[in-house]
């Protein structure tokens, strides 16, 4: 993946990112992403993402499960074993509600999970750069990205307008990858130090 060189703002007070986050878009900076310490509501819309999609994941999840059960149940007893019970049809829909009913949730609930898992990038063998430690504690980082067309000197001033209480440049990588932190330096250590 590509490195590229990201500005880095750092805010102590919700209140104050709220605010700088509609000048940051409003003056044309592009917001690679905002780390928060907790969820906030309304954070999406004013960073200008569309609503998720998940839910229709979901449904297209829900509905192979159900897909699945039925063919599934459809074959054994017309197909493969079709066994004359009392006379009773082979095609009997009330009898194989239970077990639709639980494929179609297991489908929908497994599903959705791993498709939130993917789309938030978050497993046990993906690493991500983390721009400041502090951002899972007690501070909220603004990342944007830098192009070509963009000073680091300009969005640094911008940013301390804004409210800003820290800001540094950093180059990363865009998105995730596989790998260990065990290999490199680990997110929590110090620069220069060895751990024990």
């Amino acid at each position: 993946m590509a490195v590229k060189k990201f500005v880095v703002g750092i805010f102590t007070d919700e209140e104050v990112l709220f605010p700088a986050i509609k000048k940051v878009r409003s003056a044309g900076y592009k917001i690679h992403d905002v780390y928060t310490p907790m969820p906030i509501h309304g954070l999406d819309h004013a960073l200008g993402l569309r609503d998720t999609s998940l839910h229709t994941a979901g449904f297209i999840y829900g509905i192979t499960g159900t897909t699945t059960a039925l063919s599934g149940i459809g074959w054994v007893f017309n197909s493969d074993w079709p066994v004359n019970i009392g006379g009773k049809s082979h095609f009997d829909l009330p009898a194989w509600i239970p077990i639709t009913f639980e494929l179609t949730v297991l489908f929908s609930a497994v599903g959705m999970v791993l498709t939130f898992c993917y789309l938030c990038q978050m497993a046990p063998f993906v690493r991500k750069h983390h721009f400041n430690l502090r951002s899972t504690d007690d501070q909220f980082t603004m990342v944007i990205e830098c192009s070509d067309k963009t000073s680091e000197a300009e969005v640094t001033a911008f940013l301390q307008s804004v409210g800003a209480t820290g800001i540094n440049t950093q180059m990363a990588e865009t998105g995730w990858w596989l790998g260990s932190y065990a290999k490199d330096k680990t997110p929590f250590q110090k620069e220069g130090s060895v751990l024990a």
